[in-house]
């Protein structure tokens, strides 16, 4: 299957990078090389990084002659270890666009959708903790947690109950199966605002892939090594890594951190940097692409 993604907000992420000839930019979530090779148009260096090995196939296929383009199979959360193993002290720019690429999604092996049926899975990288362990291993409690929390599935625990039920009769092997004791789990009216399946099948990517805890870290890192004048833009799909991304950009852009009452500041605390609007899809695009209803992208510049 040839590895097609549709890059929501394209235009703005590039845009808000801000290239000129020499700057060095990652692209984080390179998947089929669409942002990387845009911006290699411009940029002086672009290192273009992703930890599925069915995208870096296609990324040497289709920019492994570009001079100006690094492919490095690679988790983004290593951003520092991998700038430090090309030599580079810092970068310009960084792009990350989140969540599941549509190649992931409609690739029905790689086990991501809930509309079709394939064997649990779920892994990015195609490697380590899978979809079926999850389901499998862990406890009803944990189930439940991580369901209530990567997900904000209301119906947790009576989903986790109902998981670790079935489970006992013999193991959940595939999507179809998970997506049919969510259905039983939930009221009717419940059915009705969404696919009933969406938020359980997020909350579980999220705990295969560790998605959170390797975007938190990898903003400190990228901040550590970004130049002055230069920007991270991410795009997030849902309020979870939204959130953190918003947080940590506020946190940047803030100054002063003394009671209201002192009449002279004495923490010294300075602004790092600033933020833009936040972008969301145009009314064009989503019509384009349904998947970009959640989407938004964010900017943040170091002074």
């Amino acid at each position: 299957m040839e590895f097609v993604h549709k890059s929501v907000l394209f235009d703005e992420a590039v845009r808000a990078l801000d290239l000129s000839e020499n700057k060095i930019i990652i692209d984080g979530t390179a998947g089929g090389g669409g942002h990387t090779s845009e911006i290699a148009k411009t940029a002086k260096r672009v290192i273009a990084v992703d930890r599925d090995p069915d995208a870096i196939k296609v990324l040497n296929e289709r920019l492994g002659d570009r001079e100006n383009v690094t492919i490095v199979h690679d988790n983004y959360s290593n951003i520092k270890a991998i700038v430090k193993r090309l030599g580079i002290d810092e970068i310009d720019g960084l792009l990350l666009d989140l969540g599941v690429s549509s190649f992931q999604l409609d690739t029905a092996e790689r086990g991501f959708s809930f509309h079709k049926d394939a064997p649990l899975d779920m892994r990015m990288s195609k490697s380590g903790l899978s979809a079926r362990d999850v389901v499998n291993d862990y406890s009803e409690e944990q189930l439940a947690d991580i369901l209530f929390r990567y997900g904000e599935e209301k119906f947790a625990r009576r989903i986790a109950a109902n998981i670790v039920k079935t489970r006992q009769d013999k193991p959940i092997e595939t999507t179809f199966e998970l997506v049919d004791i969510i259905k039983s789990s939930l009221p009717q009216k419940a059915m009705r605002d969404g696919h009933p399946a969406r938020k359980t099948f997020q909350a579980i990517r999220i705990e295969v892939n560790a998605e959170l805890d390797v975007l938190s870290s990898t903003l400190d890192d990228a901040f550590s090594i970004l130049s002055k004048g230069g920007r991270i833009a991410i795009i997030t799909f849902h309020s979870l890594e939204d959130r953190i991304v918003k947080e940590r950009f506020n946190e940047w852009c803030k100054g002063c951190t003394c009671p209201k009452e002192f009449p002279v500041c004495v923490c010294g605390n300075k602004p790092k940097g600033k933020t833009f609007k936040s972008i969301a899809p145009s009314k064009e695009e989503l019509e384009e692409n349904p998947r970009a209803r959640s989407s938004r992208l964010r900017i943040f510049e170091k002074f």
